[in-house]
């Protein structure tokens, strides 16, 4: 399967820096705010942060000015590989690829959750990323129809408020959410 270009690629890739040494200062805070946002919500602190990614704060503001900087580059970063592994799984049976994907999905909402709070919904960024979140996982839908593996009465929207649902509930281990996350699919599998 060729690459897709998806607009958050353009948008992730004119954001990084050029140079070796600052792409990974800039990787590895994108990294540690991941997780530091997953851990922390949107309060995280900027000096952890740094710290986690083995970098001074100076370095951090040099990189990402303001706050938002930081939440939309950590955004359009995993939007950016959601598209990715949307491509790497499109050789895949398709209902094998269309949970693969959504795996990935529900993995992404716990970061997405804590730097959402900061981002508004009519936001350039959030706009962009949306389209091409939709232009990589909603064609893994339609061809799971197509091939009769996947309800044909709801759209991509409705999938994904569903698994946004699921993620966004307390659950005592990860076991748990990828079983609630099973059951669910259940529901939308057809043919079994």
């Amino acid at each position: 399967m060729t690459a897709t270009p998806f607009p958050v690629g353009e948008l992730v890739a004119a954001r990084r820096p050029r140079r070796k040494d600052a792409a990974r200062n800039y990787d590895a805070l994108l990294a540690a705010a991941r997780e530091a946002f997953a851990e922390h919500g949107s309060d995280a602190s900027l000096e952890d942060i740094a710290r986690r990614a083995g970098v001074g704060i100076g370095t951090l503001y040099r990189n990402f000015p303001t706050r938002r900087d930081l939440f939309e580059s950590v955004y359009a970063d995993e939007v950016a590989a959601l598209c990715r592994a949307a491509e790497e799984v499109a050789d895949l049976e398709p209902w094998e690829a269309l949970t693969a994907w959504l795996d990935r999905f529900s993995g992404y909402m716990v970061t997405k959750r804590a730097v959402r709070e900061a981002l508004n919904d009519e936001s350039e960024i959030f706009q962009t990323c949306r389209d091409s979140m939709y232009a990589a996982g909603g064609p893994l839908l339609e061809r799971a129809q197509r091939a009769g593996v996947a309800r044909t009465d709801m759209d991509f929207t409705d999938l994904l408020r569903m698994i946004a649902g699921i993620t966004a509930t307390a659950f005592d281990d990860d076991a748990q959410r990828d079983r609630v996350l099973a059951i669910a699919l259940d529901g939308v599998r057809t043919g079994r």
